[in-house]
């Protein structure tokens, strides 16, 4: 049964129950402990105690002294119920602790592993000098200049109804000035594409961490808002859809023209120009 455990693609057998792995081009190997039992769909009758850090990886095969969770299910009811009429739920168990530098993220597991947030048995510790915090999302006009923040209701929820915030995000957004383009799709259809300009500001440090934010250059990502009259890509018309909407980073002095120029080359399609007087309503909430 050891002897088709795999851990990666870049594993070698030192004996019959050690396998040694180097981590991948990603890259991905947190520093970590983790005590395993087989389950899910896996083949049981063994543990595997696993030991990793600094790109590489030990994984020593033991005998099955943890057994996985298994909960039965009662079928009998249904209709199409046959056979025993149930079946046998199994999750692998797991007692472990990874700290995943790149992010700050400690993960501890501490049971049974089933994928589902409310009867998982794990949880996870983010360091808050690692972690961003949302401060602005902006809205700009048609030459670049900014013309309002959407307000930060914080934790203002007691106060702030969430159907007058939703409301009042919706009116901010309906006052921003729009650009409305034309182009021909990748099989020759022709569609609109109507764009808006959003930015939006994250700085350093959560909780006691907050200060880092004075010595650490801000996160800022400007993009462009595309809104497009039907569906765009390869996968129109198929059960997978396409697009019909997104958003994509835009480039230092770029406008709208510019941008969704750019988006087009990229994409197979064909710029044909603007289609309608730009919206320019730069007095938010005039009226």
């Amino acid at each position: 049964m050891s002897a088709y455990y795999r851990w990666s693609d870049n594993d070698r057998r030192l004996t019959k129950r050690i396998i040694y792995s180097r981590a991948g081009k990603d890259g991905y190997c947190p520093l970590g402990v983790a005590l395993t039992s087989r389950g899910d769909e896996d083949e049981s009758g063994f543990n595997t105690l696993r030991i990793s850090g600094f790109g590489h990886t030990l994984v020593f095969i033991l005998p099955e002294f943890i057994k996985p969770t298994r909960t039965w299910v009662d079928t009998s009811h249904y209709e199409w119920s046959k056979g025993s009429g149930g079946y046998w739920d199994q999750h692998r168990v797991e007692y472990s602790f990874a700290w995943h530098s790149e992010g700050g993220d400690l993960h501890v597991h501490h049971g049974q592993q089933t994928g589902d947030s409310t009867t998982d048995k794990s949880w996870v510790w983010s360091a808050p000098w690692k972690e961003w915090r949302h401060v602005r999302r902006s809205f700009y006009g048609l030459t670049g200049e900014r013309l309002v923040d959407m307000p930060q209701w914080g934790n203002r929820p007691a106060k702030t109804d969430f159907r007058i915030r939703h409301a009042a995000e919706e009116a901010i957004q309906a006052s921003i000035p729009t650009v409305s383009f034309g182009f021909t799709d990748y099989d020759g259809e022709a569609l609109t594409a109507v764009t808006r300009i959003e930015e939006r500001e994250w700085q350093r440090g959560v909780r006691w961490c907050r200060f880092l934010s004075l010595f650490w250059p801000a996160n800022i990502r400007r993009s462009l808002d595309i809104q497009f009259s039907g569906e765009t890509g390869k996968r129109k018309g198929s059960w997978k859809g396409g697009t019909i909407g997104h958003s994509i980073d835009m480039l230092p002095g770029e406008l709208h023209e510019a941008a969704f120029r750019r988006y087009c080359a990229a994409h197979g399609m064909t710029f044909v120009g603007p289609t309608t007087p730009a919206r320019n309503t730069s007095q938010i909430g005039e009226g």
